[in-house]
């Protein structure tokens, strides 16, 4: 478990994902705001199970921010694929979103992936992720083409290249 401070001086808290996580995770990849309208089918039925976060070093930043009060909300999560190496899952709450906390996810992605010996992870992103990718430092490398009838549309591939620590 490690702490970090976010940009807005609140404590956030990135720990490995428990089965009781499950639900609260599945919420918030349904509810984003990046999914919504023609999106919006991507992630109607998706469900982050028990299984998933037990097959995969799935994490969750909880903390708080803004107004809130409530130090232990999951703010967002990250799950990593290790074989192959490919950052899965990367969500941020919508309210939660402009506060460092897709950053700090990204950085500490990168450390568990260096610990597990991993030189790259590929991701495939959601369009309007792109800009974030870039910002976090990874590298454009291609482009997956669109798998309907869940995902109609290409989408942005990308790699963080991490140098030894």
């Amino acid at each position: 478990m490690s702490s970090r401070v976010s940009p807005i001086s609140r404590p956030v808290t990135i720990r490995r994902a428990v089965a009781r996580d499950a639900k609260r995770l599945t919420r918030l990849v349904r509810g984003s705001g990046a999914y919504q309208g023609k999106y919006a089918a991507a992630v109607a039925g998706y469900r982050v199970g028990p299984d998933y976060i037990e097959a995969h070093s799935t994490f969750v930043a909880v903390g708080a921010v803004g107004a809130d009060e409530h130090a232990g909300r999951v703010l967002g999560f990250y799950s990593l694929v290790l074989v192959p190496p490919e950052l899965d899952l990367l969500f941020v709450a919508d309210e939660a979103q402009g506060h460092g906390i897709g950053r700090l996810l990204v950085e500490h992605m990168q450390s568990e992936a260096r610990a597990a010996g991993l030189d790259r992870v590929k991701v495939v992103s959601h369009r309007p992720a792109e800009d974030f990718y870039h910002r976090v430092g990874a590298v454009r490398t291609g482009t997956a083409l669109a798998n309907p009838p869940a995902v109609p549309w290409d989408r942005p591939e990308f790699e963080f290249r991490l140098p030894p620590a």
